[in-house]
């Protein structure tokens, strides 16, 4: 277990390196920027990165690697991008492979990686502010879900957005969403509240990816979008071979998350 003296960004990769830490990262690193990450060849980089710009809700750009590094140099100081991710993804033609801890034998010369923001980032904030971040208080992993909203295409890429949902209390939605609007380079503020069903959410008890969370009687479903939206995308462009983190399963950098603040 690391404790609160240990919450620090660097001894984090560590222990996830030496395969201590596996799990979702959402309780790990307080303050600090998480990252999702997508891997895939230089062949699909150029058309990524033009999706990543169409699409900049659910793919902020914190990072791009050059051509074959996994070296990151301004989200942290020489991570290693093969190492670094509790579990990743590994799609081929658009299906699951396999999740892995790490990537040492998958790695190719040829690989871009891309670090984007992630909603972690502001759960620190809402909870400064007296929100709970209730998969934070179970202990799970948050929900996350695909919706009917189309992302702008980009070359081989297109699909829909997925968003992430928080349960926020009536009385402070509008605080949550000041709080997370000062943080466009992981997501920003909402893109809905509360009616579910418009974004084609049928239940928001069955997630696609992450884990399940209580609703109590004065909340409101929130959803964020999400980092994830590059998985339902690589379903949808069917590359030979991309990789990803595993969902929730995030890079957590040296940033603090008010570098990323914009009040």
């Amino acid at each position: 277990m690391i404790t609160s003296t240990t919450q620090i960004p660097k001894y984090i990769r560590s222990q996830i390196r030496n395969n201590e830490i596996t799990t979702h990262t959402s309780k790990l690193a307080p303050g600090y920027v998480q990252a999702n990450v997508v891997i895939l060849p230089k062949t699909a980089a150029f058309d990524f990165l033009l999706f990543c710009q169409r699409n900049p809700k659910p793919c902020p750009v914190l990072e791009v690697l050059d051509e074959g590094s996994y070296f990151t140099k301004y989200t942290a100081d020489k991570a290693d991008l093969r190492y670094d991710v509790p579990k990743y993804r590994l799609y081929e033609y658009g299906e699951i492979q396999e999740e892995t801890n790490n990537l040492e034998k998958y790695w190719k010369n040829d690989f871009v990686t891309f670090l984007l923001g992630c909603s972690f980032t502001f759960d620190s904030a809402l909870m400064s502010a007296g929100i709970e971040i209730r998969n934070v208080a179970e202990g799970k992993n948050v929900p996350m879900f695909v919706t009917n909203i189309p992302t702008s295409t980009a070359g081989i890429f297109s699909g829909p957005t997925v968003v992430s949902m928080r349960p926020i209390p009536r009385d402070k939605i509008v605080r949550a969403v000041q709080i997370t609007s000062r943080f466009p380079g992981v997501h920003g503020s909402p893109i809905q509240i509360g009616e579910s069903e418009k974004i084609g959410i049928k239940d928001v008890f069955k997630p696609d990816f992450g884990d399940p969370t209580d609703i109590l009687a004065d909340e409101v479903p929130v959803f964020w979008a999400c980092g994830v939206t590059p998985q339902a995308v690589a379903m949808e462009a069917k590359l030979p071979l991309m990789i990803t983190h595993s969902p929730g399963h995030m890079f957590v950098t040296d940033l603090k998350d008010e570098d990323l603040s914009v009040i």
